[in-house]
């Protein structure tokens, strides 16, 4: 019996287990149901991944009616052609940087590029607000400051990546859409902060100890870099790495490995539908190439159409697109539940018809032209439309002309540019009535790109196609208002 019991003991000893110790308490852990403290963490996370997706895009969207006036103001011997670069400079920094970042976040805990990348968006907004200190060169330090902003702002592949690995299968796609979505009304409200700030007016307060001035132009900078550290610091009290599989359970979160690797990784490309893919991406380039030229334009096209100056422009386009951003909410809140009845893609189609009719009606239908501003004379623009008349294109009514030296600031269309003399005025009527098309069509084509290529992309890792998505988004928003016949 003895001898039966230490040999069936020899058995049990000498039989090799079929997982080693290390594997045994990972596929243990893998089966473990996440608890509830877990998934809260989870997703407080996520929600500030939510938050520093709309911070870099408002960090773009909050200058972006005043960059215009600024300019002329800091610095005289910059032009229009200028302004296009200044946009296009925050896509430039962006593109260069989203790779960079992405790949730091593959070795290290996410935590550091995005902490490092909004301390650059942070001191790149400090930069713009003293622009207008040095003697020459004023228009450089612009560029600069906002090529700075836009590369902060590539912490956005760090924001998808972690998204994609912190949610599972069923909760990607409306995690997914809630970034685009978040990302979408940091570009349209931006504007809603900088028609806060003109009420400080163009000449503000001056802190002459520090050379800081504060007005309409630098207070919203200062602003979004106070948003800035407010962020850095839930960064570091709130986030924590999460990973989950395509099931919802948790796993280690493995930074130093590369999303790209493995089995499963190939057997999940081979799946993806390339051409889906490439029109995607191709369609994103046109939705945000669509939108950058929109914003780009407003000002300028404001101030030559309708006479208004500096501070008009900038507060008339920020209320007018803080109503868009309003409705563009709403789109956002009714889209998701829609979708569900009538599917994406008939959502995304419909978006871009609304767009389409929305630069449709901003062509200039009437006979009227702009008025004309004359540089050598020093008494504004002769005539100059009141809003009455704008808002009413049809009746006809009898300019006032404006007493001599009315105001220091020359308004109106310059008599340098061609076409103020023989393209005809774009109503006011009109221009609202493509703001409010475009507001509504911009973000259901955005929200409805994004959540049709997530799902195109499947179970997969989605961090290098997410990057290429973005990618085509820099893209359009550098080369709408580079090449932008102002």
């Amino acid at each position: 019996m003895a001898a039966e019991v230490s040999g069936s003991e020899v058995g049990a000893e000498g039989q090799e287990p079929l997982l080693s110790a290390g594997e045994a308490e990972e596929e243990e852990s893998r089966d473990v149901v996440e608890t509830q403290e877990h998934y809260k963490s989870r997703w407080r996370s996520i929600w500030i991944m939510y938050l520093t997706m709309f911070l870099s895009s408002v960090g773009f969207s909050i200058v972006i009616m005043s960059v215009w006036p600024y300019l002329q103001k800091i610095d005289p011997t910059a032009d229009a052609s200028f302004l296009g670069w200044i946009i296009a400079s925050y896509s430039i920094g962006q593109m260069v940087a989203s790779p960079l970042f992405g790949l730091w976040s593959n070795y290290r805990p996410r935590r550091e590029p995005l902490v490092i990348s909004t301390a650059i968006s942070v001191a790149a907004n400090c930069l713009y607000a003293y622009v207008h200190v040095p003697h020459s060169h004023n228009k450089y330090y612009m560029l600069t400051a906002r090529a700075l902003v836009g590369f902060g702002a590539g912490n956005v592949a760090v924001v998808r990546s972690y998204i994609a690995g912190a949610t599972s299968l069923t909760e990607r796609t409306s995690a997914m859409a809630n970034t685009s979505a978040c990302q979408a009304v940091g570009f349209i409200l931006g504007p809603v902060f900088q028609t806060c700030f003109t009420l400080i007016g163009e000449k503000g307060i001056t802190w002459k100890l520090i050379h800081l001035q504060l007005n309409m132009y630098t207070a919203p900078v200062l602003f979004g870099a106070l948003l800035g550290v407010i962020n850095i610091i839930l960064i570091f009290a709130i986030l924590r790495e999460h990973r989950v599989d395509d099931m919802g359970r948790q796993c280690n979160s493995i930074n130093f490995e590369g999303e790209e690797s493995g089995v499963l990784d190939q057997d999940a490309e081979g799946n993806v539908d390339r051409v889906a893919v490439v029109a995607i991406n191709f369609l994103f380039f046109v939705i945000l190439f669509v939108f950058a030229v929109f914003e780009t334009i407003a000002t300028p096209l404001t101030m030559d159409m309708y006479s208004w100056t500096r501070k008009e422009a900038v507060f008339y386009n920020g209320i007018i697109l803080s109503v868009v951003g309003i409705e563009s909410v709403i789109v956002f809140m009714v889209v998701k539940t829609l979708s569900k009845k009538t599917g994406e893609r008939a959502i995304l189609h419909g978006g871009l018809l609304i767009v389409l009719v929305g630069f449709f009606i901003l062509l200039p239908w009437g006979k009227k032209l702009p008025n004309i501003q004359w540089q050598e004379i020093k008494n504004n623009s002769i005539p100059r439309t009141t809003a009455s008349e704008m808002l009413m294109p049809f009746w006809s009514l009898q300019a006032m002309q404006l007493p001599s030296n009315h105001t220091v600031e020359p308004v109106g269309c310059p008599v340098t540019q061609s076409w103020c003399l023989n393209t005809p005025m774009i109503y006011l009527a009109q221009y609202i009535s493509s703001d409010i098309l475009i507001g509504l069509g911009y973000p259901v084509c955005n929200v409805m790109s994004y959540t049709l290529y997530s799902k195109i992309l499947g179970p997969k890792p989605q961090g290098v196609y997410m990057g290429w998505l973005t990618a085509s988004g820099s893209g359009a928003r550098i080369l709408g208002p580079v090449f932008l016949p102002i």
